[in-house]
């Protein structure tokens, strides 16, 4: 079990003024695989005091120099891609190769596109031609507060920090306690990689004590937070009081309208988007919308996909999904599943308990339900495990109402072959993202989500503009 108490403050490692502890759980084997510390309010007073001392000098840091530090941690970045991957499959239970590909390599894709949007950034920069005296300059918000989820952690913490660093904030990090070890790595790699002291701090810590110290610290400037709507909205709340700049990355229950033109693997490949990290993606399709002429050939399908879908050791090589993140999560969504059972929806696929030989570990079945309708539980909350609900539309404007009556707007998907149908439908989707066909959504691509999923954009040049403010400046010659 590996000691990991320590919190990284004004560009040294140290001890913690908390003395209270917690384990880390690896979610496949149920055991403890390291010990970290709860920071508590004179922790977070040391980290946004070093942030706040930082500031003054690394606001006014070169773009040069921002770019030389940012690409000297994306080499570094490589050179521990390995060990990043391994931490995620043992904290939050990714399978290695999905760990590898996908959640370590978003992470560096991250890194690589920020630098990039930085080189090309104007921070300063005339009005227009209309107005040759008026100059607009875009300056660092502050001090930020960075809190992070378990589900990607690498991807999320370098969608917050790479872009404060580049536009010249200072941070604390506060990563999920559930999921904290892929991010002490990248605090190893910032110290290897010299940035000045104070620009980027850890602690490590829950919400209910660490987070809501930092939240509500007078000297943050900024909160970017990714995770449930519900501590969303405690963190705005927070936020309110001084005005702080608040970016929220919350919850989502994506709608996936499969029309009966759809491309031959659009069924199972909604499945699998729905599986994949199990189930543990805001971003998943999880509600399965399709045309009624296909309705029963597709329920069929899936039945045979997910009976076949592979559940297993993460820390084996393949294209199987690991457990979900903890006891908790897995005890969240039995009780969800079996509510679905409970509301009428018809079980196709998987259900209730672990996977046959699966017994150690957070595993859920992969599960299907048919049948369900908008005002089924199953349907209206964000399970975060692989479950997925089919419905059945008739018409065009029924699948885009259906798609619609939710709380939530992240991502929706639309798969059909008609081009024209793509552009009307994707245009009266109430969502921030809409993924066509399979086609996926660029790594720099604007990612957020309207209504209960959020407020502000993550990822490329939107994202760098999420930790700027705008200065107005009349009489610039």
């Amino acid at each position: 079990m590996e000691n990991k108490k320590n919190f990284y403050i004004n560009g040294k490692w140290v001890t913690p003024k908390s003395k209270e502890e917690i384990k880390v759980i690896d979610p496949a084997t149920e055991e403890n695989c390291a010990v970290i510390t709860l920071g508590n309010k004179d922790d977070v007073n040391d980290a946004v005091n070093a942030a706040k001392k930082a500031y003054s000098s690394w606001a006014f840091s070169s773009k040069d120099e921002r770019i030389r530090l940012l690409e000297k941690l994306y080499e570094n970045y490589k050179k521990r891609w390995a060990d990043i991957a391994s931490a995620i499959t043992t904290e939050m239970g990714a399978p290695k190769d999905f760990a590898t590909k996908l959640q370590a390599g978003t992470g560096a894709a991250h890194l690589k596109s920020f630098i990039r949007y930085l080189k090309n950034f104007e921070f300063e920069k005339p009005l227009g031609e209309h107005a040759p005296n008026q100059r607009l300059i875009y300056e660092p918000k502050g001090v930020c507060a960075l809190i992070t989820p378990w589900n990607w952690p690498m991807n999320q913490v370098c969608l917050k920090v790479m872009p404060a660093i580049a536009s010249g904030c200072t941070m604390v990090l506060k990563p999920s306690e559930l999921a904290p070890l892929s991010s002490m790595i990248l605090a190893e790699l910032i110290d290897e990689t010299k940035f000045p002291p104070g620009v980027f701090n850890l602690v490590n810590g829950d919400g209910a004590t660490t987070g809501d110290s930092l939240t509500s610290h007078p000297d943050i400037n900024m909160i970017s937070f990714t995770g449930s709507t519900r501590a969303g909205a405690l963190i705005s709340q927070n936020a309110a009081k001084d005005f702080k700049r608040v970016s929220l990355e919350l919850g989502g229950k994506g709608a996936n309208i499969i029309f009966k033109d759809a491309d031959p693997e659009a069924i199972e490949r909604g499945a699998l988007r729905c599986f994949r990290n199990s189930g543990q993606s805001c971003n998943a399709p999880t509600r399965m919308l399709v045309e009624k002429s296909m309705y029963n050939d597709a329920v069929e399908r899936l039945k045979k996909y997910t009976e076949k879908f592979e559940v297993g050791d993460p820390k084996k090589e393949g294209e199987h999904i690991g457990p979900v993140i903890s006891e908790t999560q897995y005890n969240k969504i039995q009780t969800l599943i079996k509510k679905g059972i409970d509301e009428g929806a018809k079980l196709v696929a998987g259900g209730p308990g672990k996977p046959e030989g699966l017994e150690k570990g957070y595993f859920v079945k992969p599960t299907v339900f048919a049948d369900v309708n908008n005002n089924m539980e199953i349907a209206r909350t964000e399970i975060f495990g692989p479950v997925l609900s089919v419905m059945p539309f008739e018409t065009e404007e029924e699948a885009i109402e259906i798609a619609n009556d939710t709380p939530y707007g992240l991502t929706n998907y639309i798969q059909t072959t008609d081009k024209e149908k793509v552009k009307r439908v994707a245009r009266k989707l109430r969502s921030g993202m809409v993924d066509v066909n399979g086609a996926g959504i660029a790594v720099d691509a604007p990612f957020g989500g309207f209504k209960h999923s959020g407020i502000g954009r993550e990822a490329g040049e939107h994202g760098l503009e999420e930790f700027l403010e705008v200065k107005s400046v009349g009489g610039w010659s």
